[in-house]
């Protein structure tokens, strides 16, 4: 692999971890507190999964927009990209919604958009590597998960 290569990898997965680590600050000051109160359903996971979870998921991310950044440049490329990045950004706000703003509801409309942003994501990076899609399905299931986990939250405390 050219050296270019891996500092494409290394800056992907730096981003990726990253930025989730900065949204994850907000998240872990509010669980504490304002997320302890809250009812929440019988399939709630353990608090100390989310932070393993997220972790792996953005390093899987960032292997999978390498893959795709690592290709020749085109238009079709770059467009791929950028869909990524603006998953990402929805990915980015959702915590900021969720656990800084308290706004339920509001989440999950967020949430929404940006699974069909990551499915849209998934099907646009399969034209350039299949296991650039593939890396991105365990993120687009927790997603899935973390929408049915918000929409139960938000109903059991409205």
């Amino acid at each position: 692999m050219a050296k270019s290569d891996w500092v494409k990898l290394l800056i992907s997965i730096l981003f990726t971890v990253g930025l989730g680590g900065i949204s994850g600050v907000v998240t872990v000051q509010e669980i504490p507190h304002w997320y302890a109160g809250l009812h929440k359903p019988s399939f709630n996971p353990p608090n100390s999964l989310f932070g393993p979870v997220w972790s792996i998921l953005y390093v899987l991310m960032g292997i999978s927009a390498w893959l795709v950044w690592k290709q020749p440049a085109s238009s079709n490329r770059n467009q791929a990209l950028l869909l990524f990045l603006l998953q990402f950004i929805l990915n980015f706000c959702w915590s900021f919604i969720f656990f800084g703003m308290h706004q339920l509801g509001w989440a999950l409309a967020e949430l929404m958009l940006m699974w069909l942003a990551i499915l849209l994501t998934i099907f646009r990076f399969g034209k350039f590597s299949s296991l650039a899609s593939w890396l991105l399905v365990p993120y687009i299931s927790w997603v899935s998960f973390a929408g049915l986990l918000n929409a139960a939250i938000w109903k059991l405390n409205t």
